[in-house]
Formats: structure tokens, sequence, C-alpha cells
């Protein structure tokens, strides 16, 4: 049993209690046994160790980790300090730069992010080194739909920023009514170009927090 450590454990135990979750399990035990998959096992869960669930304002949807060494750490888009800056989060920060004023930082961690309320969730929450979606349709799919749907029933409302097709079909079902939802295309240099560079969702996701009662998320990356 995976413990969190925080206010997600007795809302996803139950779902490790579950016949696809204990199949995923005994995959993942094979796939860390003997091949490369990132992030380490230990890391996996990062994202909802450092954003608690009633601390959340705002979720950051990605598809699955980082396929290159030393890279992935637990949450969508962010990578260690220390390695290069991958080309969709290069225009994440170009974005941020664009929107808010602040600097571009020397480093690819979101870590700060996650600390300010932000989750950071793959849709798939590993991969093999080098094989990009080698982990799709093993479990983690119906995993992190159960998070967006516990997402989804909170009261107070919160953000979903939604960066291409993949990540709106992820979350249709949200409660528009309720939350507030950013979409845009993918940061990606195929995609950004369409419509993510100019969508403000940083300026965006603070004004509707602040409407709404909540402090805004201090965005910067130190």
């Amino acid at each position: 049993m995976i413990e969190i450590g925080n206010d997600w454990d007795p809302l996803l135990q139950p779902e490790q209690e579950k016949e696809y979750y204990k199949q995923l399990r005994a995959f993942l035990k094979e796939e860390y046994g003997n091949h490369e998959i990132y992030p380490a096992m230990n890391d996996i869960f990062n994202a909802f160790r450092t954003t608690g669930y009633t601390d959340t304002k705002a979720v950051i949807l990605g598809q699955d980790p980082y396929h290159g060494p030393h890279q992935a750490h637990g949450y969508s888009f962010s990578v260690r300090p220390g390695m290069n800056v991958p080309p969709s989060l290069r225009n994440i920060h170009k974005e941020l730069n664009e929107d808010l004023g602040i600097a571009v930082p020397s480093h690819g961690s979101l870590v700060p992010w996650a600390e300010e309320g932000v989750l950071l969730m793959n849709d798939v929450l590993t991969v093999r080194r080098g094989e990009a979606h080698s982990h799709r349709k093993k479990g983690w799919e119906r995993f992190t739909d159960e998070v967006i749907d516990r997402l989804n029933e909170r009261t107070d409302p919160l953000v979903f920023i939604l960066w291409g097709k993949a990540a709106r079909q992820k979350a249709e079902n949200v409660d528009r009514q309720k939350h507030f939802v950013i979409e845009s295309s993918h940061p990606s240099p195929f995609a950004a170009h369409r419509g993510f560079f100019g969508s403000r969702p940083f300026s965006r996701t603070n004004r509707f927090l602040e409407e709404n009662g909540r402090s805004p998320i201090d965005w910067s990356l130190k």
C-alpha cells in the first residue's frame, strides 16, 4: 500500500484495493526489476506528496514522464535542477515571462509551483527509458481519472489548466459551472504558436482564485 502522507491517502487508498491497480502494481514490479523506469519508484507520487488535496488550487495535466535519464521526478513538465530545460518547458517559461513579467529561470524545476498549490500531474505516472508512452493503458489512466473526479467533487472552485488535446479529453467531465477551465494548444514547439502563446494562463488563474476568495499563486521560479 502506497502512503502519500497527507489528505490524499483516504481518497486514493481505496483505488489500491481494486483489481486494476493490483495488476498495475504487478506490472510495475516487473518493469522496475527488468528495465530502467522513470521516475525513480520513490518519486512516482511526488506531486501528491507536495500538493495536498485541500491545498490544490490549480491542476496542470501532462501526458507521461520525460523518458530521458535523470529528467523525470514526479511532476508534470518539470525536470530536476541541473538538467537541460526541455523545449515545451522553455515555452512555458516564455509564456510566464510574457504573462506576468517573471524572469525566465535558469533551471527547469516546477516544484515551487507544487508548493504553491499547483498539482502537476501526468496522465500516466511512469515510463521506460527512451520509450515514450510505454506505460500507457496499464492502469495509470484509471487512477488519474479518479484523481480528477475527486478534485471535481470539491465544493471550493479550482482551476484546470489543459494544454493540448489529450489534456482536454482527460478533463472533459470537469464541472465548468463550478471550476475554471483554461484550454489552449500544447506548449510543445509543434503547437505553441497555435494558441498557447498569448493564452495568459497564469494571470487568468490568479484572477479567478482572487475572485473566489482564494489567495493567488506565486508563479515565480527562483
